[in-house]
């Protein structure tokens, strides 16, 4: 008995006149099944200067795309902006790109995988962990609650790490559910290679206060942190904080894509320094990524 197809309405799936996805405003065939996600739409020229040729470039609010080739490899560079929130945008978008047929608004018979890498900054919590690091996460920790929405939510999940975190920096339930989701193992092993520190990484839903700045308002938790940098799980520690991989991770897991989240470290919160000059190093990050994807 042949499946129904499930049909996406003009209401759930929004399509420009030019028969663009709504916000990305890219076609699906402008999309390559290697992508590289940033967070700052400046940095996409970075990444695409290394292309040996541009297929198209689309900029729509903070979604700024370049699809061209890097050593015969055909790349989609995406900027996200920031936050978990606009990760959902971007994961749903490029998944309805590569599996919904837009004159149908069918998806397609033959289910395509994407192969997703975030370059990104990051906050260091180990001693070995310094400004200039590049982390490569081997599990992430989502501390912004998007992945509760979805079905299926747990079989992506590790359930033991998340009992396991949340009894030891004993979790305050008024905060969204902490959800924890492996990145792709295979693309970890190829661009991680040995030249990263592999851990784990917590995504916030905030710059300041979810992250334990404290600057004028004073903190619900104010030794989370603390409580943080001591927890250890199998071997693994955590070792950053940033804002978009976890979600990147749970909703690629969920439509069968592969992803990883790499980032330089430009603070290290336990020292208490910054590096902001950093433009020379995650550009050596981003060349590696592009050898490796």
């Amino acid at each position: 008995m042949q499946k129904t197809k499930k049909y996406f309405a003009e209401s759930e799936l929004i399509i420009n006149e030019d028969g663009s996805v709504f916000h990305l405003h890219l076609r699906p065939e402008q999309l390559a099944d290697r992508v590289i996600l940033v967070g700052d739409p400046g940095r996409v020229n970075l990444v695409a200067s290394y292309f040996s040729n541009v297929e198209c470039e689309i900029s729509n609010r903070e979604f700024h795309t370049i699809t061209g080739t890097y050593l015969n490899k055909r790349i989609t560079v995406l900027s996200t902006g920031i936050g978990c929130d606009n990760i959902d945008i971007v994961l749903n978008e490029l998944d309805a790109l590569a599996n919904i047929d837009f004159s149908t608004r069918e998806e397609h018979e033959t289910p395509r995988s994407l192969t997703i890498v975030r370059i990104g900054t990051c906050g260091g919590l180990q001693p070995y962990t310094p400004s200039g690091t590049f982390i490569a996460s081997q599990k992430s920790i989502g501390f912004d609650g998007l992945l509760n929405f979805y079905a299926r939510r747990n079989e992506v999940c590790d359930l033991s790490l998340e009992d396991a975190f949340k009894a030891h920096v004993i979790w305050n339930p008024q905060l969204c559910a902490p959800y924890v989701v492996d990145n792709d193992s295979d693309l970890l092993q190829s661009i991680a290679a040995d030249d990263m520190v592999r851990g784990i990484t917590i995504s916030c839903g905030g710059f300041y206060g979810p992250q334990g700045r404290e600057l004028r308002l004073p903190l619900a938790d104010p030794h989370l942190n603390e409580k943080i940098v001591t927890f250890e799980h199998e071997g693994l520690r955590v070792t950053n904080f940033e804002m978009e991989g976890s979600a990147i991770a749970g909703l690629a897991k969920l439509m069968g894509h592969r992803a990883l989240t790499c980032c330089m470290v430009i603070a290290n919160r336990r020292a208490k320094n910054v590096k902001l000059n950093y433009n020379n190093t995650i550009d050596v990050l981003i060349k590696k990524v592009l050898e490796r994807i």
